[in-house]
């Protein structure tokens, strides 16, 4: 984890036989994770995100021949909305899949909204529960995190695809694009960093140092982006395995032409539902605002750079090794390398 960027591009990738998932910790080490999905608070932020739900929505029932008269597999289901869509486009069957508590009140609103003959929840972890089908032609989840890999929950996506996908089944959403672009915002700068020159009267500028280890998530203005995007990685759903989670990238940003110093690296996705019609779901900053926001990577000091130039860096994202849900980011910029971000 303390390799430069330059040296983790070399490495060579992890054995899958090898690689930690998150389906190997055992039920009491991911406690707090599951136990963060039971409160109903969560819920209602997530099924108030619009452009969220309604991408979910609009994939199945603008899709409505892929889910019609097919068995679906729901992981994650939280309050059931996304099985209770499937349900309302004809799905034969749809078996939801949760660990946390909030199973119990899935189960309610199934039933509450008369659909009990067509959806069953099941409470426990994937990897753990007896679907009761050896296979299944759809596989439906928002399993996306900040920055797209934060919770990890991708793993047990792909370990439903392994054990139970049928050979041509559909992943919802199938492939997803992770970006970065550089930010010259002064205000946002200030708000996490500069606000510690002083305090009350008194200096604090060695919190500055602290400060920046930790990725903000917040709403980047568009006004304060000073770059083209860069694409860092695409990871199919259909091919791609626990390990690619981990990964290095080089970039190069196109700078404005305005713009003489950068405050930030800013990280943002998006889902595509590769469909006959198909939907992307974005977080782009010059998307509709959803509850991912975007993830900034702040430098303690601006950088300088060129107005029309072009920054070169690397980006190296990997889960922590000792808490696999948590991410650790490191991002190099015209040769020099920054303290390792986190996501916690």
């Amino acid at each position: 984890m303390r390799k430069t960027a330059a040296m983790l591009l070399q490495d060579g990738p992890t054995s899958s036989n090898s690689f930690p998932t998150v389906g190997s910790l055992r039920v009491e080490e991911d406690e707090s994770y599951f136990e963060s999905y039971a409160h109903f608070g969560i819920h209602h932020e997530m099924l108030t995100d619009t452009p969220r739900t309604e991408a979910y929505r609009h994939a199945m029932k603008m899709n409505q021949e892929s889910i019609g008269g097919k068995i679906v597999l729901d992981v994650g289901c939280g309050t059931g909305i996304l099985s209770m869509f499937a349900a309302e486009c004809g799905a034969k069957e749809v078996i939801g899949v949760d660990q946390s508590e909030i199973a119990y009140s899935a189960m309610d609103i199934v039933r509450e909204n008369k659909l009990e003959k067509q959806i069953s929840i099941l409470k426990g972890r994937l990897e753990d529960v007896d679907l009761k089908h050896d296979e299944v032609d759809v596989i439906v989840s928002e399993w996306m995190g900040y920055f797209l890999l934060f919770e990890g929950m991708m793993d047990t996506v792909l370990y439903a695809r392994d054990k139970y996908l049928k050979p041509g089944g559909l992943i919802l959403p199938d492939t997803c694009n992770m970006f970065l672009v550089a930010l010259h915002d002064k205000g946002l700068h200030s708000k996490f960093v500069k606000c510690w020159d002083t305090m009350w009267g008194f200096k604090m500028n060695c919190m500055k140092q602290e400060v920046v280890k930790e990725a903000q998530l917040t709403i980047v203005p568009a006004e304060g982006i000073c770059s083209k995007p860069v694409l860092i990685k695409t990871l199919d759903l259909n091919t791609c395995k626990p390990e690619d989670a981990d990964f290095s990238a080089e970039f190069d940003l196109e700078i404005t032409d305005s713009a003489t110093e950068i405050t930030a690296l800013a990280g943002y996705f998006d889902c595509h539902f590769s469909l006959p019609s198909p939907v992307v779901l974005s977080t782009s900053p010059h998307a509709k605002p959803t509850h991912w926001q975007q993830t900034v990577f702040l430098f303690e000091t601006p950088i300088a750079v060129m107005p029309g130039g072009v920054v070169h860096g690397c980006i190296d994202c990997r889960r922590d090794p000792r808490r696999r849900r948590e991410l650790s980011v490191t991002i190099s910029v015209n040769g020099h390398r920054y303290p390792s971000y986190h996501l916690r």
